[in-house]
């Protein structure tokens, strides 16, 4: 029998245009799929040091997520006669062992920029070669492929706008590829293992209750992510909408929200890329269309961004490498953050949706991450943590890069202040989203419940909805604006 190759599943839980995949089945012998989950993924995790702090790796959300995305490549996978091997272990063990074990001579994998992705990817390599394995690592996770920039990518430009119209203007999608066949050889004499628990992967993790609030259950798994792209842009004609309707924040219509499927790897950007074109052909062409090409350049750009600047990405002073901002390291402010209970509603709401669904909207997440970093003047990259904690759809390169930028550290110096109050006013004019969320707030009319601080203790009792005890204090004086950082 032909020698197998193993192909290591990461965040690439899909088969169709996938390139580690294809690669994998381009040889005469069998494919042995397998994933891994590291432990090193989940549990407490954290940095030292004067600023120490930890926090739980992967939550509930994106934990369920992830089970789900495994589960259903393995059953797409078993249609094809073939099967998914899951071990929950180091992935530089796993790996050698199993190459050893089925005589593989070659190991396909996806490779991805950020610093603990790439340690792993290291180790594996590092164990294999010494194994006399071939290791070959496959670029899977961006719209524009790494090898098609205009330039190299320690060159590109360290401004989002320099580097999207350079590629829009020099570089060219690449096809999505063809799903091939995968033959699973001898992978039926090998124990395919099981989906660990939530409690085996972190004895702290609780399966996420149910919240009939949330924008959209998210369901794990490449299956449900094409199913979504259809519903948005084909059984729901939304994406023409979609420039004037993305800053919403209450249902599912007002954003496609692909990016949990987009960053584990179970949908991919230039399939989302392809069914744009075929709409722009058959539907309409508009602002809207192209916009949504414009945020997946955006994705493009902080994947690319970590990839050039490794570790300084994640620092404290960005890249930037700024000294001047003394960041404060108070928990308890920084956990009446995490908790909504700032006493500010629009802060408050986002937060709360954020615990109790994994996902906020994209306004949320920069009034959320400003007022921490702005108002409260507490450490980014504990807000940045939490959000990696939290969010279903959370990608080192994107999140440490928005918050970066929110914190004038990252990719743009200035400043990224956001009013809360006006930021609420204008995107939730009829406080529906706050008292979504806020249900002690709901008796209040929309100013109010904005901004309960401006009622008189007359009004609050009028109302029921006494300050301090049915809703917080605010933490901070809201009339007065932060300190500008210079």
């Amino acid at each position: 029998m032909a020698t197998p190759t193993i192909w290591w599943v990461r965040s690439d839980c899909r088969l169709h245009d996938n390139e580690a995949l294809r690669s994998a089945a381009a040889t005469v012998g069998p494919v042995i799929p397998v994933y891994v989950f590291d432990p090193r993924a989940y549990g407490e995790q954290g940095y030292g040091g004067a600023d120490s702090f930890t926090f739980q790796k992967t939550g509930s959300h994106r934990a369920r997520f992830l089970q789900e995305s495994v589960r259903d490549l393995r059953e797409s996978l078993r249609e094809q006669g073939s099967d998914l091997i899951v071990r929950h272990n180091h992935p530089e063990t796993v790996i050698p062992e199993l190459a050893d074990r089925v005589g593989a001579d070659r190991v396909v994998m996806a490779t991805y920029p950020a610093p603990e992705e790439m340690a792993v990817e290291t180790e594996v390599k590092t164990a294999l070669r010494a194994a006399d394995v071939a290791v070959e690592r496959v670029w899977t996770h961006t719209l524009y492929h790494l090898n098609d920039l205009p330039t190299d990518y320690r060159s590109i430009s360290d401004t989002y706008t320099s580097f999207r119209k350079s590629v829009e203007r020099e570089s060219t999608v690449r096809e999505p590829i063809e799903t091939p066949e995968v033959d699973g050889g001898p992978i039926a004499e090998i124990d395919p293992g099981t989906v660990p628990s939530l409690e085996e992967l972190d004895p702290n993790l609780e399966p996420p209750a149910r919240d009939d609030r949330a924008v959209l259950s998210f369901e794990g798994g490449e299956t449900a992510g094409i199913d979504r792209l259809d519903q948005y842009l084909w059984g729901e004609d939304r994406l023409r909408e979609y420039k004037q309707t993305r800053n919403g924040m209450l249902g599912q219509g007002y954003s496609s929200k692909l990016s949990a499927w987009l960053n584990a790897g179970c949908l991919s950007p230039r399939q989302v890329e392809r069914e744009v074109r075929r709409y722009e052909d058959e539907r309409v062409s508009n602002d809207s269309t192209y916009w949504l090409l414009f945020e997946l350049i955006w994705r493009d750009f902080f994947q690319f961004q970590v990839a050039k600047h490794g570790r300084s990405f994640f620092a404290p002073g960005g890249l930037q490498q700024r000294t001047d901002i003394e960041w404060r390291h108070d928990e308890t402010a920084f956990d009446r953050w995490t908790r909504g209970e700032t006493g500010i509603p629009f802060v408050d709401a986002n937060m709360r949706e954020l615990n109790r669904t994994g996902y906020m909207s994209n306004r949320g997440r920069q009034n959320a991450a400003s007022f921490l970093v702005n108002h409260l003047r507490i450490d980014w990259r504990w807000g940045a943590a939490y959000f990696e904690t939290q969010l279903v759809d959370y990608d080192p390169a994107s999140n440490y890069g928005n918050w970066s930028y929110i914190a004038g550290v990252g990719n743009d110096s200035r400043d990224r202040y956001f009013n809360s109050s006006k930021q609420a006013k204008q995107y939730d004019s009829d406080a529906k989203y706050v008292t979504h969320w806020l249900p002690e707030l709901a008796v209040l009319p929309p100013r109010y419940a904005h901004e309960p601080w401006t009622m008189s203790a007359d009004e609050q009792t009028d109302y029921g909805v006494q300050l301090g005890s049915d809703y917080p204090e605010p933490i901070v004086d809201p009339s007065v604006p932060p300190e500008p950082y210079r």
